[in-house]
């Protein structure tokens, strides 16, 4: 597996860090999405995208359930994610849930923050660090071939 090389960077005015190819494309516009909705302001809709990315990612590895909870119990039981992680996705369900009703509830620009920093390490972990390491065993399982022979 050969990871994407390292293509131009803006240094000002600031950019959103490019999330891998190594993440589906649909789950990355997505995404890219909920960060427009973050730099408009518009919290709420952040945090209803981050819930569709995180539904997405749970149907791609292969999650069917009928409730985003019981996608990420799957995940979780599968090994797919850690409790740490399920616990993060399990909260950033919560918050989308009470984002996506009507209700006097207000959705702050820290819980939408969170929700993008939240989302996109779910997408780092399910996609670019499991792939990474597992190259990485594949790589030195390989090397301690060699270096016995």
């Amino acid at each position: 597996m050969e990871f994407e090389e390292e293509k131009p960077y803006r240094l000002y005015p600031p950019q959103d860090r490019r999330l891998s190819n190594l993440v589906p494309g649909e789950l990355r516009f997505t995404h890219e999405e909920a960060r427009k909705c973050f730099r408009s302001k518009a919290y709420r809709a952040t945090v209803v995208m981050c819930g569709i990315t995180l539904e997405g990612a749970c149907q791609l590895q292969g999650a069917k359930k009928e409730t985003l909870h019981k996608m990420l119990q799957y995940l979780k039981d599968s090994g797919k994610i850690d409790s740490r992680l399920w616990e993060w996705a399990d909260s950033l369900r919560l918050v989308r849930n009470s984002s996506a009703h009507f209700n006097d509830e207000r959705v702050t620009r820290q819980d939408a923050d969170d929700s993008l920093a939240f989302s996109e390490a779910l997408l780092d972990y399910l996609y670019v660090l499991s792939a990474r390491f597992e190259a990485m065993k594949k790589r030195r399982a390989e090397g301690a071939q060699v270096s016995s022979e």
